[in-house]
């Protein structure tokens, strides 16, 4: 099945096709979050690098967050305009989830960590298990004080990765030997990973609702209440 993967959750625009565990193409770039025009872009070069139409595409997923408010609504909405323009099915992808992907295999409590503003950040906590990836505590947004007492809890080693890590190096560094630090390359999800697990629930049949598929949001957009 080929799956067309797009994230806007961060700094870095992100489009991928995958065709089951073949990366078909992958284009990421530093992108103003504020325009479709420049994801609608991303994705057009994408196809004529890779010598693709658009009618082949088989499905769509699409990082829901949390992350950027903008960026998050910006993806899902082209996300469903060409789910709905061209009849493909969409999936959504917690954008943690796919961060946590580019720890694959280690072993450890794995811990995505991005920056959500307001000395705050997203995170959640991951294992691998018998090859596949559990969440051992949800999404949340919280202060780094917050986290750091939760990954303590573990007495395990903790590796850690994205764009929230370094502005609160300084709160993880307290957990001494027990800490590691994913390179830079690590910091981002990837639209390949996004289209590699919408994929796999696309290939179950799973298919989520058009008009009803919201952004994972954590806490309170600009002007709005919580939900």
């Amino acid at each position: 099945m080929l799956v067309l993967g797009i994230d806007s959750a961060t700094s870095v625009l992100s489009a991928a096709l995958m065709e089951g565990e073949n990366l078909r193409g992958e284009i990421s770039v530093q992108g103003d979050k504020e325009r479709a025009s420049d994801l609608l872009s991303l994705i057009d070069q994408l196809l004529q690098k890779t010598g693709t139409d658009f009618s082949q595409v088989e499905g769509i997923a699409v990082s829901l967050g949390p992350g950027s408010f903008t960026g998050l609504r910006i993806g899902l909405a082209t996300a469903k305009g060409l789910a709905h323009a061209g009849g493909k099915p969409l999936v959504g992808v917690p954008t943690l989830d796919a961060l946590a992907w580019n720890a694959w295999g280690i072993n450890g409590i794995i811990c995505p960590v991005l920056y959500a503003r307001r000395q705050e950040i997203y995170s959640a906590l991951y294992r691998w298990q018998e090859g596949k990836l559990c969440l051992l505590a949800p999404y949340q947004a919280l202060h780094p004080s917050s986290l750091l007492v939760l990954l303590d809890s573990y007495r395990e080693p903790v590796y850690l990765l994205g764009d929230g890590v370094r502005p609160f190096g300084e709160w993880w560094r307290q957990l001494g030997s027990r800490v590691y630090f994913l390179p830079s390359t690590h910091f981002f999800p990837r639209a390949g990973v996004i289209a590699f697990l919408g994929g796999k629930r696309l290939q179950m049949g799973e298919v989520d609702d058009l008009f009803r598929l919201k952004p994972i949001y954590l806490r309170p957009a600009p002007g709005e209440g919580r939900a």
